[in-house]
């Protein structure tokens, strides 16, 4: 498959993400043509960034700083997964793209994605086992190498690296509500 081909068919939502310093739609529709306000409302509701873009002073016309300074970590996450979306990509690789937001707006967005992406390869690439646990396939990559791959309930019963790392972050879970 050429290159080019293989690029137009993803979409790619990086941990660290780069924003323009243009306007909210043009950010969420870039690499499309020409993305209208109600396209960009459907990707963005997905990505739960909606109802915070509405509350700008200009809603999707606002004009963001340099790498979308005026917005946090989580918003520009969210922006570039509607990106993503906008693309209506073949595949989708999700980069550790929901380590900026609390565990209640992950588990809203992994719903809404599971609804939007269910003809779309997802790749999900991720620290935090909520991110990933409802996956067909979890691979458990150590030093480069796999050393695990199942589903969620097989790679508990297995008690390795994939359990040790569950049950600390249970544990890091009941630290932090305590």
């Amino acid at each position: 498959i050429p290159v080019k081909v293989l690029r137009h068919m993803m979409g790619y939502v990086p941990q660290d993400n780069f924003l323009f310093s243009k306007t909210v739609l043009y950010n969420v529709g870039f690499g499309t043509e020409g993305i209208s306000e109600a396209e960009g409302i459907k990707y963005t509701k997905i990505a739960q960034i909606h109802s915070e873009i509405e509350a700008f002073p200009k809603g999707y016309m606002t004009e963001l700083g340099e790498r979308g300074v005026n917005m946090s970590g989580g918003q520009k996450q969210r922006v570039s997964i509607a990106r993503a979306l906008s693309k209506k990509p073949e595949i989708i690789i999700l980069d550790d793209s929901l380590s900026a937001v609390d565990t209640k707006t992950e588990e809203s967005i992994l719903t809404h994605l599971k609804e939007t992406l269910l003809e779309t390869t997802s790749i999900l690439i991720a620290h935090r086992i909520s991110t990933i646990k409802h996956a067909s396939q979890i691979i458990v990559l150590e030093d480069g190498e796999i050393v695990e791959r199942g589903r969620h309930e097989e790679l508990i019963d297995k008690d390795g690296i994939y359990a040790d790392m569950y049950r600390k972050q249970l544990l890091e879970e009941k630290i932090s509500e305590a």
